[in-house]
Order: C-alpha cells, then structure tokens, then sequence
C-alpha cells in the first residue's frame, strides 16, 4: 500500500468530463477524478512546484468552469517561461495530466479529427501572466500567477540538507520539514495563486 503524507488526503480533488474516454468506454460516465495523490504518483514527487502546477489546475479550472465540469482535450494552455526555465516543464506535465493539453506528443484524435490532444500546450509565449488557460468553445481566458515566495522558501529548506555542513539532523528531519513546506502553500492557497 502506498504510504503518503496525511495532508494529501485533505486537498480538494479536480473533477473533469472527458468526452474521449467515454466514448472508448475507458470510463462509463467520462468523469476523471484527480487527486494531488494522483499527480505526486505521476511526477514522482511532492514539492513546491507540483503542489503549484496542482493549485493553478485546481484554481485556473474553477474559474474557467465556474458552473459546469472542465472539459478535458478541449483547453488550451500558455507558459510564459521555456520548459527547462524554473522547472516549467514540470508545471507544464501536470497540468497536461489533467486538462489533457499536450504539445506534439499527445493523440492525434480519430480519423474524423475529433479529440485532438496536439498543438494545445505552448512554451515562451508572450503573456504577463505564468500561464494562461483558454476554453476552446467559447474562447474565455484565465492568467494566473503562483506566488509561493509569500508563505514558504523551498530553496533554503533544500540547502539545510544538501550543503557540506548540514548536520546529521538537518538531514534526517529534511523530508518532513520539505513536506511541511509543501502543506504550507496548500493552505495558504488563495494567498499563493494569483488570477485574472
């Protein structure tokens, strides 16, 4: 059994209706239930940037959905900074795990084009914000800034483990100290995620 921090279990889920796994029967009704336990298994870890990537799915979908369920494979997602800047990358995975976005690599959709995954994430455009994200049916946008530096300092939690005179406890009391930081911006949510 996976064995994971408690706080995961208390984090709000995002709920999404995916047309194209209904209509494979992957899932009867379409309705995919992410949880942060979901994205921690699919990035291989919990941290500041995941929980960020998370927040600005939960947050940016709740605003661009406001009364009915976000529709996955029908969103379309702009990062501000290149892949590899400040692990952009990672925020980008996430958020592809969950709104189905994907760049090149993601389905083609079938043979009558319906449920095309591709050309629906983009890197290094031009926007103020960190990301932002569009409803392809009606064309509304959401910008969303994540602002972690308000409640926590990743780096220096990091540093006290890894630098050469970092003591024994620094280095044992690290991954829950680490964690600690992460159920942090958690609950300080509305605080570290900024939308327009």
């Amino acid at each position: 059994m996976l064995k994971t921090r408690s706080f995961f279990n208390d984090i709000e889920t995002i709920k999404v209706y995916d047309e194209l796994a209904q209509f494979l029967g992957a899932i009867e009704d379409g309705v995919i239930e992410f949880t942060y336990t979901d994205i921690v298994k699919s990035a291989g870890h919990s941290c500041g940037t995941v929980a960020g990537a998370y927040l600005i799915a939960l947050k940016g979908l709740q605003k661009l959905y406001p009364d009915t369920l976000p529709k996955r494979g029908d969103i379309k997602i702009e990062m501000r900074k290149p892949p590899r800047e400040n692990n952009c990358g990672v925020v980008a995975s996430v958020l592809s795990s969950i709104t189905g976005a994907t760049s090149d690599f993601g389905f083609g959709g079938i043979p009558t084009g319906k449920f095309n995954r591709r050309d629906l994430l983009f890197f290094d455009v031009n926007i103020s914000s960190d990301v932002c994200l569009t409803r392809l049916d009606n064309g509304k946008k959401v910008f969303i800034n994540y602002k972690p530096q308000k409640v926590v300092n990743p780096m220096k939690i990091l540093k006290s483990a890894i630098m050469p005179d970092s003591s024994a406890e620094d280095i044992k009391s690290f991954p829950d100290r680490f964690q600690k930081m992460v159920q942090t911006v958690f609950d300080n949510a509305d605080s570290v995620i900024e939308i327009s």
